[in-house]
């Protein structure tokens, strides 16, 4: 039988990700002989296929992609020379040998690829090796994407625009249960493309936040300020099915979507009733979300940092007198403005205090100012941009008002 893949990332973006890669590993483990990659998204990333095994990227030789199961398929996907079988860690240094690409003395490790369990085994198994933390290596390459990536990422913005405010209004109204409007979310989202799959580096996520009315301010475990009931509390994600969208309440949809493995975020608030019922709290807090945006975005660019977009956030919220629900109310309340997306929803770096390593152009950054209003629910905006010469620019639409459903 002959087979094709659905898609081949050619050689030439694996080696330009490759060498990004490896500069970053020079800097911060420059004793490294290699990185050794186990996560299947960085496998991903890195030789185009979402295997499961480990990747050994030498600072000077070929990559060695090493799978316990799924060499065909591999092969198939991957423009990378060398994919081979492999049972044991205990079998790495030689498969590697024999590739021509040994081990090295010290290796560059992605740590957090690894449960407990099989870091130990692989320490065991390769005890003439020292490892060192490469983890910040892959997320300092990653942050900066190829363009190559931010085609994917454009076009996934410019879907994820046309179904939250060109299509999905038309097919909601009050009167729905959260999860009746988490499927027209679907439905809408599936007619365009999506995937059908989101990622987190350290949760679950689904759809993403379907929040009426006061279900925005429900508490949350969820690393964001959107609370949600969800399904159930084994699932809480989406929607829940006993709460309906009253009138005269916000509808917030933070929901994410993913095209061929790449994912923007955006939120887009929703009001059931005309906008002279809109209270003037809301539109308050509305328009400061979005002046923030506007604030950030105009800063998202080479040599910004992200710590001093943060802190400035924090201060105009203050002054508006929002401060105490700025980024939601309570223990909701999280500590960042926004977040580097990708491969991951949640990646590196972080708009926060902390983070004052400055932009770079290429990186994409969702920013997401909300805020959370007693008795009522959230309101604000989120939205996915690329960080260029000129400041951010946004790939998930030019329209951030609250929609009116009568």
């Amino acid at each position: 039988m002959t087979f094709k893949p659905a898609e081949r990332i050619d050689a030439e973006e694996l080696a330009l990700r490759q060498h990004r890669v490896r500069t970053a590993l020079a800097d911060i483990c420059p004793k490294a002989e290699g990185l050794l990659v186990f996560s299947r998204l960085n496998l991903y990333y890195l030789a185009g296929t979402l295997g499961a095994g480990v990747l050994w990227l030498p600072q000077d030789g070929e990559p060695v992609l090493l799978l316990r199961r799924g060499v065909e398929r591999a092969r198939l996907e991957s423009s990378l020379q060398n994919i081979l079988e492999y049972r044991s860690f205990s079998q790495l240094a030689d498969l590697c040998r024999e590739a021509g690409s040994p081990l090295g003395k010290v290796c560059g490790a992605e740590m957090s690829g690894l449960t407990w369990s099989l870091a130990q085994l692989l320490t065991s198994r390769l005890p003439d090796v020292e490892f060192c933390n490469g983890d910040l290596a892959l997320n300092r390459a990653r942050s900066v994407k190829t363009e190559w990536e931010l085609t994917k990422l454009r076009l996934a913005g410019a879907r994820h625009y046309q179904s939250l405010y060109q299509m999905l209004p038309g097919r909601i109204h009050a009167g729905m249960s959260e999860r009746e409007i988490s499927h027209k979310a679907w439905e809408v989202f599936f007619e365009l493309g999506h995937s059908g799959n989101l990622r987190m580096s350290d949760q679950d996520i689904f759809l993403g936040h379907v929040a009426a009315g006061e279900s925005a301010n429900y508490p949350s475990h969820f690393n964001g300020p959107v609370g949600l009931i969800g399904e159930h509390p084994a699932v809480p994600y989406m929607g829940y099915a006993g709460a309906v969208w009253k009138q005269n309440e916000p509808l917030a949809c933070d929901i994410g979507f993913c095209l061929e493995g790449y994912q923007t975020d955006k939120t887009q608030v929703y009001w059931s009733g005309t906008r002279a019922s809109i209270p003037d709290t809301v539109a308050r807090a509305h328009d400061l979300c979005v002046q923030v945006q506007q604030y950030a975005a105009e800063n998202l660019r080479p040599g910004g940092i992200p710590s001093e977009i943060y802190a400035t956030s924090l201060q105009m919220a203050e002054k508006a007198g929002f401060a105490e629900g700025f980024m939601a109310l309570g223990s909701n309340k999280v500590p960042f403005l926004g977040h580097s997306i990708g491969l991951l929803v949640d990646e590196w770096p972080v708009i926060a205090k902390g983070f004052d390593a400055p932009f770079e152009e290429g990186m994409v950054f969702a920013l997401e100012p909300k805020i959370g209003i007693e008795g009522l629910g959230m309101v604000g905006v989120e939205n996915t941009f690329e960080i260029t010469a000129n400041g951010g620019v946004c790939i998930t639409g030019d329209r951030y008002e609250i929609i009116c459903l009568e």
